[in-house]
């Protein structure tokens, strides 16, 4: 891993540092707080874009594969951890996005959930996972 990260250039190791930082302080959050109180601090964080004169329209792709990264490094980072945290990075970037939270049944019954975030029509992060589910919040 430490390899990996020494090949990419110091603006990718910054993104992907700020990403395992804030996914970290999301999973705790979801661990130590209740929803509504994750959603307003992430809002707080979310609240000063950057402003961009020119979009570049590779940046919500590079935030989306270094947050995917950065769930590697932090232990149970869930969907939901994921997509949180990626919206709040493309809120800051100045990207308009979408959380989707959709739930569905396995084959014996039981309740799950997923969680994904589509920016500009395309599904960034948990798109992968998404299959049969329904949606029932988007933020």
């Amino acid at each position: 891993m430490l390899g990996k990260l020494l090949l990419l250039s110091p603006s990718e190791r910054r993104v992907l540092l700020r990403a395992a930082l804030l996914l970290g302080a999301v999973r705790l959050g979801l661990w130590l707080l209740p929803f509504s109180t994750q959603r307003c601090w992430l809002a707080r964080l979310s609240r000063n874009p950057a402003c961009r004169s020119e979009r570049d329209s590779s940046v919500p792709t590079r935030l989306a594969r270094a947050v995917a990264q950065a769930a590697r490094l932090v232990p149970r980072a869930t969907c939901l951890a994921q997509a949180l945290t990626l919206q709040t990075l493309l809120a800051r970037a100045g990207y308009p996005s979408q959380l989707h939270i959709g739930v569905g049944k396995t084959a014996d019954g039981a309740l799950q959930a997923h969680a994904w975030v589509k920016s500009q029509g395309q599904v960034l992060i948990g798109g992968s996972g998404m299959g049969g589910y329904t949606t029932r919040l988007n933020l």
